[in-house]
């Protein structure tokens, strides 16, 4: 006798297509049987050991976030309810261009300094793994939910060539190449890019071309974090459909906002551009988060010349007054490309999160708010603060605009993604309530996408592009990744002011047919495991 019938279900199944009634048998991990209209029909019902009466709420596939930042969360907190209980059952992690394989001991010391504040120090983290594969292996031993892991572009220059802004020569093209051969063949889904942040920024588009040739040799995209989502955001965008189109690879445009007053209202011209590659065969998507404010580090706001050479030196530049100086220039005055060429805005800039419990004060606050407290200007607290935390303040910079972020979830290639730090006291609500947002607000509430085309957005879109052929559907033999949730309550809980509340109405969630979420509760399973690429 199979495990698991799910009797009653309004199924909306992934497809985008209407909904519909059915029993839904799990056995083994996997969609055994679907029996439509059982009652109905009055036809002999399916049976199982465990039947569960879903009366009343939606099944769908479970949620895949395309964007995560749970690279040690998933190591450290193997409740990890934040994704669990949004219904997500597959993150894509290693992103933005910096994480933790492939490294040797130099690099892996820098890199865990350099996104501290995404991930934490790692202090806590047995870091017994180098290479894509061994760190994948890691995950193997049971996490939460699944992963799948994008080989980081900073992260190879940085164990290449170094933090150095310099063109890479030809051997260490060679090795970068070689680096991320080794990773895809490994596992990784494809390569990720921080264009904003150090050293990936320091790649010109000629070696990143190379590397999105290697990656789309087996069969990956490329996830770029491009060059501006401000000042230059149009063209940033431009750049990486041609450099894509010119290698080959398919692209996955991450968090793909038009934020900064420059782009009230401009999403209309990113669509039609990606209108325009599409038309021409270019194999294009994107995701974002239902949100306005962006979510970074501090430090991710100085200038590129200001990182150069990793953390250590950012500080040493930091301490020197002139060179201070120079750098509040560049931010204040110029228009930082840490800051996507727009001068700062003290007053967007709130800080989430600290390293160091005893400048929890700033935390909740803006820069300037801060610095009124303190009677000072925004950059000298600014400044103090990266010093004295040493680079670990998070951010959230409340720069996006509403109209923007309609627009372009309503595109038919838009996917879901968190961009979710865990890390800091105060971290974005996005990290616990995503895509129950999704759901509550812009479905229920505004009627922005119906259901069903969601429930698509949020599953089998993602699936398509990480070339998963048993996931992203509800369909006999595919991995019983689920969801159970109520379209009439469901909610996220998190916001700015309580940002760590989790969400309501996602009653269960099942990861490889064990259920991770039950009658609302955290469960004690670890079905998750690393999700390795598909061969092309």
């Amino acid at each position: 006798m199979e495990e698991l019938v799910i009797r009653d279900a309004d199924v909306v199944d992934g497809s985008g297509a209407d909904s519909y009634r059915a029993d839904v048998v799990v056995d083994g991990g996997r969609i055994v049987s679907i029996v439509k209209e059982a009652a109905a029909a009055g036809c002999q019902r399916p049976k199982a050991r465990r039947e569960l009466d879903a009366e009343g709420l939606v099944l769908s596939p479970g949620f895949v976030d395309m964007h995560a930042h749970s690279d040690l969360a998933l190591l450290r907190d193997p409740d990890h309810s934040a994704k669990a209980a949004q219904g997500v059952t597959l993150e894509v992690i290693g992103q933005d261009g910096l994480s933790y394989a492939p490294v040797d001991d130099r690099t892996l010391g820098e890199v865990r300094r350099a996104i501290a504040g995404w991930n934490g120090s790692g202090d806590d983290i047995d870091f017994d793994w180098r290479t894509v594969g061994e760190y994948l292996d890691r995950l193997d031993r049971g996490i939460a939910v699944n992963a799948a892991y994008l080989v980081p572009q900073g992260t190879v220059r940085a164990l290449a060539v170094g933090w150095e802004d310099r063109e890479a020569t030809p051997r260490e093209l060679d090795r970068m190449r070689q680096l991320v051969a080794e990773g895809m063949e490994q596992g990784a889904v494809g390569m990720s890019s921080g264009l904003t942040y150090t050293p990936g920024m320091y790649a010109k588009d000629a070696e990143l071309t190379e590397l999105c040739r290697v990656v789309a040799s087996y069969g990956g995209y490329y996830c770029p974090h491009h060059r501006s989502y401000g000042a230059g955001a149009l063209e940033a965008y431009r750049e990486m459909v041609a450099l894509t189109r010119e290698a080959g690879c398919s692209l996955h445009l991450a968090h793909a906002t038009m934020n900064f007053g420059v782009n009230k209202g401009r999403a209309p011209e990113l669509l039609a551009l990606l209108d325009e590659a599409l038309a021409d065969g270019s194999d294009i998507s994107l995701d974002t988060y239902p949100y306005t404010p962006g979510c970074t580090t501090l430090a991710a706001m100085l200038p590129s010349w200001a990182s150069e050479g990793g953390p250590e030196q950012v500080l040493k530049r930091l301490a020197d007054e002139e060179t201070a100086e120079r750098i509040r220039h560049d931010l204040e005055v110029t228009g930082s490309d840490g800051c996507h060429g727009v001068p700062i805005e003290w007053e967007t800039i709130e800080i989430s999160g600290v390293g160091d419990p005893a400048l929890a004060d700033y935390v909740g606050r803006t820069v300037r708010e801060s610095a009124d407290r303190r009677g000072e200007a925004p950059w000298v607290t600014a400044r103090g603060l990266l010093l004295a935390d040493r680079l670990a303040p998070t951010i959230l910079q409340h720069v996006g605009h509403e109209e923007n972020v309609r627009a372009i979830m309503r595109h038919r290639v838009h996917t879901g993604g968190s961009d979710g730090i865990l890390q800091g006291a105060k971290p974005h609500p996005r990290a616990y309530g995503t895509f129950p947002h999704y759901l509550g607000h812009y479905v229920r509430e505004l009627g922005v996408l119906s259901l069903e085309e969601c429930v698509a957005h949020l599953t089998s879109r993602p699936a398509a592009r990480l070339r998963l052929p048993d996931r992203g559907l509800v369909r006999e033999g595919y991995v019983a990744d689920l969801v159970l949730f109520d379209p009439a309550t469901v909610a996220a809980g998190s916001s700015f002011a309580e940002p760590r509340v989790l969400p309501t109405g996602i009653p269960y969630v099942l990861v490889d047919g064990r259920f991770v979420i039950e009658d609302g509760r955290r469960t004690d399973a670890l079905a998750g495991r690393a999700v390795r690429r598909t061969p092309a």
